[in-house]
């Protein structure tokens, strides 16, 4: 008689199906930073990248999706996606679990929003630090690439030079 192994494997991965929660919405999972009344959007991208030069934190990427969008014949607001690392951080966290690369690397979009209100978005890495049951090290280093990505947005949404 063959035994059939589909049927505990079935049952054991639908138990074991992280459940999703119903109420969280997309909003829920970034941090969003409105520009100060007096700050331009270009005074905005001058001050992250200025801060983020200052704490060391190198900018790997930029892409300016209204560009693309506009090439295209579409109509958008301002999008730009600004892609920011600590390559050592980095190489740390995926040494832990690969799974990290994906969040890599730290991102921050600057976006006007549908009434042309400019916005600074990220992930909130909050979320990402409690669920990743990082060791203590690794911990620390996840929350000081949360302290400074959030300095960089605040600087750019306060246009600190």
């Amino acid at each position: 008689m063959k035994k059939s192994y589909w049927l505990p494997l079935l049952a054991m991965l639908l138990l074991s199906t992280p459940t999703v929660a119903e109420d969280m919405r997309i909003a829920d999972t970034v941090v969003k930073l409105p520009l100060a009344e007096d700050v331009s959007a270009d005074d905005a991208v001058d001050s992250m990248l200025l801060r983020a030069n200052a704490l060391n934190f190198k900018l790997v990427a930029r892409l300016p999706l209204s560009d693309e969008l506009d090439a295209m014949g579409m109509e958008s607001g301002r999008i730009e996606v600004f892609q920011f690392c600590d390559a050592r951080i980095a190489a740390q966290m995926i040494a832990e679990n690969i799974d990290f690369s994906a969040y890599l690397p730290c991102r921050i979009t600057l976006v006007e929003d549908q009434a042309g209100k400019p916005w600074l978005i990220t992930l909130d890495l909050d979320k990402v630090i409690q669920m990743a049951g990082l060791p203590p090290k690794l911990k620390e280093l996840a929350t000081k690439v949360r302290d400074t990505m959030m300095e960089i947005m605040t600087a750019g949404a306060n246009g600190d030079l």
